[in-house]
C-alpha cells in the first residue's frame, strides 16, 4: 500500500485550517497516496504564560516540527511564515509559498469605533514587539500590555480582562470566520505588517525531490518573491522574529515595492524607507533596503531591542 502523504502543523484551530487548505490544494497532485495531517505541539503551545521573547521566540513555533521533518516522521511542514526563520535549516528548504492572504493588521474594540479614538491611557493588548512599538510610535499616551495566547483565548481575554483594545493579524481573522469581528483595519502607512505576514510556508527536505515537486505544484510566484524580499531584509538585518520591524512587499506587473521601518521597542524613534525593483532580484532588493536602513541606524535601533 502506499503510505500517504504527511503533513506536519501544530494543533491550534488556525494552524490547522492552513494545514487543510495546504491539503486540499495538494490533494489533486498527489495520487492515489493520500494525506494525512500530523498535530505536532511546539514550545511557543507549551508556554503560553509568558512574551514569546522571554523564553527565546525565535522557532517557537517551528522547531519541533522541523525535527519531526529531519526525522521523517511526516514529509512537508506548513508554518505560518511570519514564524519561521529566515536562517534555513541544514537538509531543509522552503519549497513553496501558496496564494497569500491579507496582510494587515485590525484594531479590534467594543468600546471605541476606530484606533484614534482611543482615549490617553487606553489599554491595547498585543503579543507582538512589532506591533507594540508601533503603537506606541503613533500613541505614546497608550498602555500596551502582552497578551498570549491562540486568536480565540486571545478574543476571550478582550471581553474577560476589561482591555479596551486587541490587535491581531487580520489573516487569521479571516481564515477562521472571525473577520465580523474587526473595529478597523489599520493602516500599513504606519502598522507595517511582520514579515511573511498572512503567508504560509511548504518546508521539506532539500533531498526529497518528489516531495519538493509536489509543493511547488501549489507555488505562487508573486507570493515568492514579495516575502522572498521581505526575508532577506530581516535576515541582512540581523533580526529574528520578534523584533520591532515592520515590511511589506508587493509585486506588480513583474515589478516588486519594498518598504520597511525599523522602531526601538518603546517606539521613540522609527526608521523607514523603500525601494522598487524587478521581482526577480527579490533576495537582492531585501539586502538592499536592509543596507539602506543599517545606514540610516537601524543597527542601533535593533540592538536596544534585544
Amino acid at each position: 500500500m502506499t503510505s500517504p502523504f504527511r503533513i506536519g502543523t501544530r494543533g491550534s484551530r488556525l494552524a490547522l485550517w492552513q494545514a487543510t487548505y495546504v491539503a486540499d490544494r495538494l490533494r489533486p497532485f498527489a495520487g492515489e497516496r493520500g494525506i494525512e495531517l500530523v498535530e505536532i505541539e511546539t514550545a511557543g503551545d507549551q508556554v503560553r504564560d509568558v512574551p514569546l521573547s522571554a523564553f527565546g521566540g525565535e522557532g517557537a513555533f517551528t522547531k519541533e516540527i522541523q525535527r519531526a521533518l529531519l526525522e521523517e516522521r511526516v514529509d512537508v511542514a506548513v508554518h505560518s511564515l511570519k514564524d519561521l526563520p529566515t536562517i534555513p535549516v541544514e537538509g531543509l528548504m522552503l519549497a513553496a509559498v501558496p496564494p497569500r492572504g491579507a496582510t494587515a493588521d485590525v484594531f479590534i474594540s467594543t468600546r471605541h469605533p476606530y484606533f484614534d479614538a482611543l482615549p490617553s491611557g487606553a489599554t491595547v493588548a498585543t503579543s507582538s514587539m512589532r506591533r507594540r512599538a508601533q503603537l506606541l510610535h503613533r500613541r505614546p499616551d497608550l498602555n500596551v500590555e502582552n497578551i498570549r495566547g491562540n486568536v480565540e483565548t486571545r478574543l476571550r481575554k478582550l471581553a474577560e480582562q476589561g482591555l479596551e483594545a486587541l490587535i491581531l493579524a487580520q489573516a487569521g481573522l479571516q481564515r477562521l470566520g472571525l473577520e465580523h469581528v474587526v473595529t478597523e483595519v489599520l493602516d500599513a502607512g504606519w502598522m507595517l505588517p511582520a514579515v511573511g505576514q498572512g503567508a504560509l510556508g511548504l518546508e521539506c527536505r532539500t533531498a526529497d525531490t518528489a516531495t519538493r515537486a509536489l509543493a511547488g505544484a501549489i507555488d505562487d510566484p508573486a507570493a515568492r518573491q514579495a516575502t522572498c524580499a521581505e526575508r532577506s531584509l530581516l535576515r541582512a538585518l540581523g533580526g529574528g522574529c520578534q523584533v520591532p520591524l515592520g515590511a511589506s512587499a508587493t509585486v506588480r506587473d513583474g515589478q516588486l515595492y519594498l518598504r520597511a521601518a525599523v522602531l526601538d521597542a518603546a517606539g521613540l524613534n522609527r526608521i523607514a524607507d523603500q525601494l522598487t525593483g524587478h521581482a526577480d532580484d527579490a533576495e537582492t532588493l531585501g539586502c538592499l533596503l536592509a543596507d539602506r536602513l543599517l545606514a540610516q541606524g537601524a543597527r542601533d535601533l535593533l540592538e536596544q531591542s534585544t
